[in-house]
């Protein structure tokens, strides 16, 4: 069978995982999409859901609250998620990438203090790297914390934030050293329960977006926040960048394998649909257009599909290099908006229908392109390397 193909790396406990995280969704979160899209972020309570459940922080070791798993584990939920077409809820920034750098760069004391919470969900998570003036060059922020006696004192505005509106633990990347670029890069933690209410820092809107309209995406802004320094991330100012650089190829395959995930389950509601829908006194699918253009989408999603479960097996043995990690994330995501558009066509007028699932899943995939580093920069990164 066409869709037969099981991911080498997938094992026993990952079957039972993935289908429990199915289930789970299935029950606790796809019948509030619509509420959430609508009234545009996440309950919080879904997050105590999820951490109750070990759906958070699945590849934290378990002496800080975490699965104890791997990346593979990850993958599993970036999936299904995909699968069940909940595009809201942004675990994939919080256990995918904060909580690893915390985990990778954070002392002891900050692992015990952040991460049980993180997995539990009494904490949500969320990275400001993007500024209004500043999408993928991470050099050229500008938001700075300066270190004044025992505190920074930060100051710029972030934007594009995933869970901004809901996070209680942002990771700001700022400039200790505005005379250094990306040498001057730094991480700060800043926890918004000790700075919110207290003047200095300050939510925006949630930002009102093509799609993914459930994930609370926010603005904010720092005017003389004041943070301890013992919030820095790392033993030292001026390693952000590089503490950047190596976890961004993590980030970049969560959002790969999200794509998969998203045109695989394209295929399969489209194929589904045009088996029952007719025309002109046929199914749909009886049709040779209809045959071509699904067998040269299923062959695209194959590659893809085998593409990324090669990266990530590098990804869990520590080798998958920054340009690999490039070429997955532009090439899934190009192919998924490419797919998803032709998927669409297959639907006719009930295609642009926000009650059909396929309209949903076209307004949501044309982000991807474009967070995690722009496609554009995926290539630069991949020719520099030519």
């Amino acid at each position: 069978m066409i869709d037969s193909y099981d991911s080498p790396w997938m094992d026993e406990e990952l079957h039972i995982m993935r289908d429990a995280v199915a289930k789970f969704l299935q029950k606790e979160f796809v019948p509030k999409m619509d509420k959430w899209e609508k009234q545009g972020f996440v309950d919080r309570d879904a997050w105590l859901i999820a951490g109750k459940a070990g759906l958070l922080c699945a590849s934290i070791p378990e002496e800080y609250g975490g699965g104890g798993g791997n990346f593979k584990h990850e993958m599993v939920l970036v999936e299904e998620l995909s699968y069940a077409n909940v595009t809201g809820f942004g675990n994939g920034v919080h256990s995918g990438i904060v909580a690893h750098y915390i985990n990778s760069y954070g002392s002891e004391e900050q692992k015990m203090k952040w991460l049980p919470l993180m997995a539990s969900g009494e904490i949500v998570s969320a990275i400001a790297m993007t500024e209004p003036g500043t999408g993928s060059d991470l050099q050229a922020v500008a938001t700075t914390a300066i270190l004044q006696g025992d505190e920074y004192v930060l100051n710029g505005q972030k934007t594009f934030l995933t869970n901004g509106m809901t996070a209680n633990l942002i990771c700001v990347v700022a400039k200790t050293d505005p005379t250094e670029g990306g040498k001057g890069i730094s991480l700060i933690m800043v926890e918004t329960d000790l700075v919110e209410g207290e003047g200095g820092f300050s939510r925006g809107r949630n930002l009102e977006k093509l799609g993914m309209k459930a994930q609370d995406t926010a603005e904010i802004f720092f005017d003389d926040v004041r943070v301890s320094k013992e919030n820095l991330l790392g033993p030292s100012e001026g390693k952000g960048f590089v503490q950047l650089m190596q976890q961004l190829p993590q980030e970049r395959l969560i959002i790969a394998a999200g794509a998969c995930a998203a045109i695989e389950k394209a295929l399969k509601i489209t194929s589904e649909y045009v088996k029952e829908r007719k025309a002109f006194g046929k199914r749909i699918l009886d049709f040779q257009n209809t045959q071509f253009k699904l067998a040269e989408r299923y062959t695209e999603a194959r590659l893809a599909r085998v593409f990324v479960d090669d990266c990530a097996m590098k990804l869990a043995d520590g080798k998958l290099d920054e340009a690999t990690a490039a070429m997955a994330k532009w090439w899934t995501t190009q192919k998924q908006c490419e797919i998803i558009d032709e998927c669409l066509q297959f639907f006719g007028g009930y295609g642009f229908m926000m009650e059909y699932p396929i309209a949903k899943m076209y307004a949501d995939s044309r982000i991807q392109k474009i967070y995690g580093g722009s496609n554009e920069i995926m290539k630069l990164l991949i020719a520099r390397e030519i």
